[in-house]
Parts: structure tokens; C-alpha cells; sequence
């Protein structure tokens, strides 16, 4: 798949070393498909660097990912609160999941400590419970490994690393969504984030620390609420009334999950395999965090957009004809949907910044 061409964000491994790294893991992985060819469990077509791999069985074609939480870890150890980290894990699995259309269904998951608290993995496992009930999943189980001196963190208390591996399901008479029907002129819609999500962190810390020092994490952020307590901010998951809408027969023709790589990074994914792309000229502007992060660490425009969400968790293309019954259906809920843009022909990615309003340009390159 092409990958956008652009400079890397201040701080955050360059996206050329990423991308490398990616690559190396995702054509291993490809060589491995071979073994179950003409099995069940043989790989579907699925574009490449998609969200999750389809996997066929003679009944239903099983979608899976696997995704982690990084270093969001370090702002719960901060401040002492570990309750919403199992939103976190959640989205990041069922809202991958569901870009392709499947229903998000099973979450197995890995904790790795440096040495065990009880108290901390009950909270832990007690949010995940309450973020797998909101998402219809069942945790299926996981493993605890205990690896001392190999994982660190912040603070004097239990420091971990915390990852799953997610199953979804697809009835084969369903086609996945993989955005090979997203037409010139198709509507993108954008819904709205809670926060940071689970992405940019490494910079985010980066440049509060550079600000505040050591202790960023108890300054305030308005007369409510520290730093700390803001980026905490927990996921919110879409993968629900995704579903819900795929239930009610609304025809969505591609989802972008915006995670790391930002708005044009994700977005890429669903667009330039078919060769199009989008001028998205009515976002959801970026939440307050996110624009003084970008000011005190004179963090560029088009890097801000390439590392946070900027205020918009999830894009996914509609026919036009079929906007307004499906943002009619949304305002009953509590997510913020708006027509963000349309596709266009061209191979490329245009941001209107409502914070600046520059317009912003992100070419694939081929």
C-alpha cells in the first residue's frame, strides 16, 4: 500500500523507521498464509495494512487484531487511577474490529508486570470487564506474566505493559467492508473523540514535562480537572453503534479508526488501495489539549494531524443519498457525528484545520 509522504512528528519515532518496521512484521506474517490455505482459518482478501485480518471458515469469515495501550500506561501511574484503562484496551480492539464490518466478539488479553499488586490488576481487570460488557465481548481469558527488571514505569507501585488480541465475526452471505465500494464524491462522516484516545502520548509527555517538569501531571488544566486527569480521558468506543447501524441495513462503505498515524495516516488505509482520496473541509475541531500541546511544543499543523486525533476518533464513508438518515439515527446517541468531506479522485488527503484554517496536503506516496 502507498504510505503518505510527509515529515515525522517532533520526538516520536520517525514514521519512515515505523512504517519499516511495520513492513517487516506484516510480509513475515504474509508468508505464514500459505499454511492454511484450503483450511479453515485460511486468510480472506484483505487489504493490505488493514485493521484486522479476515480469516474464512465454511459458515462466517472471523476478523482479528491484536493492538496494546502504550504509554497512556505512565499518565494512570501518575495519578494513582487505573479504572479506565480497560476502555482503552477495548477500543483500541473492537474499534479495529469493526472497520470491517465485523461484530466485535472476543478479547484475550496479556498483562505484563515488573512484580504483581493485587490491587492494581483487580482495578485493572474490573474496568475491563465493564469496557467488555459496554462492547457486547467476552474476555476470554489471557495470561499474567510477572517479568521483573524486563518492564518499568513510573512511581514506586506495580508497573506493567497491558496488550490483546481481539476475535469479530462476519456471516458469510455479509461482505466485509474494505472500501472497494467508496465512489468519487461518497460523504466522509467524522465523530467526534473523547481526548487523546490511546495515541501521541510519547509526545504528549514530552512536551508537558519540557513545560511543567518531572510533576506535569498535578498542574492544572482548568479549575476541574490536572493535566494528568485530562489525558486519562478514556476511550470512548464506537464499535456499538457501528454496529448497530450495519444492523439497520445503513450501507457504510469503508471505516477509518483514527490511532496512530492521525486522520491522514488511518484514513489512507481505506482510500488509497481503491485510488481515491478526500477533502475533509468540516472536521471536528481539536480538543483544548490538543491545541496547547501543539503550541508549547511548536508542534507543526500537518504533525499534529499525522499524531493525534485532533478531535475526531473515527471517519466512514456514506453514498450521499444515505447522510441523513444515518447522522438522524446517530444524534439519539451520545457520539457527535458531522459530514466531515467527501472523496475525491485524487491521490491525496486535504485538511482544512479549523483551528488555523490552513489547508492542509498529504500526498501518498507511490
Amino acid at each position: 500500500m502507498s504510505r503518505l509522504n510527509s515529515s515525522a512528528p517532533i520526538s516520536e519515532p520517525s514514521l519512515p523507521l515505523a512504517d519499516q518496521c511495520s513492513q517487516s512484521a506484516f510480509y513475515a506474517a504474509k508468508k505464514t498464509f500459505q499454511n492454511r490455505e484450503g483450511k479453515w482459518g485460511a486468510a480472506a482478501p484483505t487489504p493490505d495494512h488493514y485493521y484486522c485480518q479476515l480469516l474464512k471458515t465454511p459458515t462466517h469469515t472471523l476478523a482479528i487484531s491484536s493492538d496494546g495501550i502504550g504509554t497512556k500506561i505512565e499518565v494512570a501511574e501518575r495519578c494513582g487511577n487505573y479504572t479506565t484503562l480497560g476502555f482503552d484496551l477495548t477500543a483500541m480492539i473492537a474499534d479495529d474490529l469493526i472497520c470491517s464490518g465485523a461484530e466485535p466478539t472476543h478479547l484475550s488479553n496479556i498483562l505484563d508486570v515488573d512484580s504483581l499488586d493485587s490491587s492494581i490488576v483487580d482495578v485493572l481487570l474490573r474496568g475491563l470487564q465493564k469496557a467488555a460488557d459496554e462492547a457486547g465481548m467476552m474476555v476470554t481469558g489471557g495470561e499474567i506474566a510477572e517479568l521483573g527488571t524486563r518492564i518499568g514505569g513510573y512511581g514506586p507501585r506495580m508497573h506493567f505493559n497491558w496488550c490483546a488480541t481481539g476475535l469479530g465475526i462476519l456471516p458469510n452471505d455479509t461482505k466485509p467492508i474494505d472500501g472497494s465500494s467508496i465512489q468519487e464524491g461518497d460523504v466522509v462522516i467524522a465523530l467526534r473523540s473523547c481526548g487523546l484516545r490511546s495515541n501521541g502520548f510519547s509526545l504528549a509527555r514530552k512536551i508537558l514535562d519540557a513545560r511543567y517538569g518531572d510533576a506535569w501531571h498535578r498542574e492544572p488544566f482548568d479549575a476541574e480537572s490536572t493535566w494528568g486527569e485530562k489525558l486519562l480521558t478514556p476511550c470512548l468506543i464506537y464499535a456499538p453503534y457501528i454496529l448497530q447501524l450495519l444492523k439497520n441495513k445503513h450501507s457504510i462503505k469503508g471505516i477509518a479508526h483514527i490511532t496512530g498515524g492521525g486522520i491522514p495516516g488511518n484514513l489512507e488505509r481505506i482510500l488509497a488501495p481503491w485510488h481515491k482520496g478526500a477533502v475533509l473541509d468540516n472536521l471536528h475541531a481539536p480538543h483544548p489539549e490538543q491545541l496547547k500541546l501543539q503550541e508549547w511544543g511548536d508542534v507543526s499543523h500537518t504533525q499534529a494531524y499525522l499524531t493525534w486525533n485532533m478531535g475526531n476518533g473515527m471517519l466512514f464513508v456514506l453514498a450521499p443519498e444515505a447522510v441523513e438518515r444515518v447522522l438522524r439515527e446517530l444524534q439519539n446517541t451520545k457520539l457527535q457525528a458531522k459530514r466531515a468531506g467527501i472523496v475525491s479522485g485524487d491521490r491525496s488527503i486535504s485538511i482544512l484545520s479549523p483551528e488555523s484554517d490552513a489547508v492542509l496536503h498529504f500526498p501518498y506516496e507511490e
